[in-house]
């Protein structure tokens, strides 16, 4: 659903997913090219039934953060 290494930005869309009575779950994932992890991945899932709905609040948000690094 949503994928992340910035913890802010995921908490910011699980918080507008539930805002919309979305149920979230996260998950913590490791990249790794070697045996050592390089970056935490948190990835935010949702009910199937849900993710079209979870698709459109995303990519609101996605737009209007890049309108606003775009303003500055």
């Amino acid at each position: 659903m949503f994928e992340s290494d910035q913890p802010a930005k995921v908490q910011l869309v699980k918080s507008k997913l539930e805002a919309q009575k979305i149920t979230t779950y996260t998950n913590n994932t490791y990249m790794s090219f070697t045996t050592t992890p390089t970056a935490t991945m948190v990835r935010v899932m949702v009910n199937l039934q849900d993710e079209q709905k979870a698709f459109e609040i995303i990519d609101e948000l996605l737009k209007e953060t890049e309108l606003n690094l775009n303003e500055n």
